[in-house]
């Protein structure tokens, strides 16, 4: 990645709490490119949502550095806000307001040019909703629209923190379709979670955090890849008519005479390589669950 091509930059990042008897956040290295969806894959208290605030410019007193298209955030005056976008986990919206009202007051915050409340509360699935007050929202309902918030100024970056939480399959669909929308535009997207099925999908790129640190950093299919069993899974038919399995070493297979004995001698119903999940991965590497 060039330098130039770099929109996040951050360099043995610290950051501890007052009274913290460890650091949060311990000698982090990443880099984020323009146009890039940059996964931040841990378990709750890694260190995701601090390195977050971080960049966004909510805390300060942090070690190391943290550049966002070549500057501090802390350093930044308001025309970062105006490039940038945020949806955090815990929705914090206006309850007694409805949801138009929500998004036409956060758009008032803006200088530039800002998106058309109803359409966008369409895009999420929220027009029939616009008009109710946003304190009948249910969890998912407010998640969309505190996506739709992070939209509003159409921002060249956006920080995500857990965009599809509480959300059925159908509507996480459809703000993981916007994302890769965004993406194809040409935004820059943090993606923080412990969905490690989300971020198989959608990044490009993920880091695995753990106890404030990176322990791996890689495209999802490299990971998987390098850290994968090289095997072939055999599902057939016994002569009984029962269902039954087999597993062969892939290094080798055309001259393994068990693996042509169960395609001659049996009906295969699926043949297929056996991959690591990320998740596999992120245990493998780090020894720790996403629990």
């Amino acid at each position: 990645m060039n330098a130039t091509d770099e929109v996040i930059d951050v360099r043995e990042l610290t950051f501890s709490y007052p009274q913290s008897k460890r650091p949060a956040v311990c000698g982090m290295d990443f880099a984020v490119g323009r146009g890039e969806i940059f996964g931040f894959l841990g378990p709750s208290g890694a260190g995701k949502s601090t390195t977050q605030k971080l960049l966004i410019g909510l805390l300060r007193g942090h070690g190391g550095q943290t550049l966002v298209w070549g500057r501090d955030p802390v350093d930044w005056g308001p025309d970062y806000y105006q490039r940038i976008g945020v949806s955090f986990e815990l929705p914090n919206h206006y309850l007694k307001l409805t949801g138009v009202e929500n998004l036409r007051f956060f758009a008032s915050l803006y200088d530039g040019r800002t998106l058309d409340p109803r359409p966008l509360l369409e895009a999420v699935g929220l027009s029939e909703a616009a008009d109710l007050r946003v304190g009948r929202y249910s969890k998912g309902m407010q998640m969309r629209l505190t996506f739709a918030r992070s939209l509003i100024n159409q921002p060249e970056l956006l920080f995500l923190d857990e965009p599809t939480s509480g959300m059925d399959p159908v509507n996480a669909r459809t703000v993981k379709d916007m994302i890769l929308d965004l993406k194809a535009r040409g935004r820059t997207i943090f993606l923080t979670t412990h969905d490690m099925a989300t971020a198989d999908e959608l990044c490009d790129r993920v880091a695995f955090v753990v106890d404030g640190r990176i322990a791996a950093l890689d495209t999802p299919a490299e990971l998987k890849i390098a850290r994968s069993q090289r095997l072939v899974q055999v599902q057939y038919r016994t002569p009984e008519g029962t269902l039954a399995a087999a597993e062969f070493a892939l290094d080798g297979l055309a001259d393994d005479r068990d693996f042509h004995a169960v395609l001659r001698d049996h009906h295969v119903e699926t043949i297929h390589t056996r991959e690591a999940t990320l998740n596999d991965v992120f245990v493998d590497v780090t020894g720790r669950s996403l629990s």
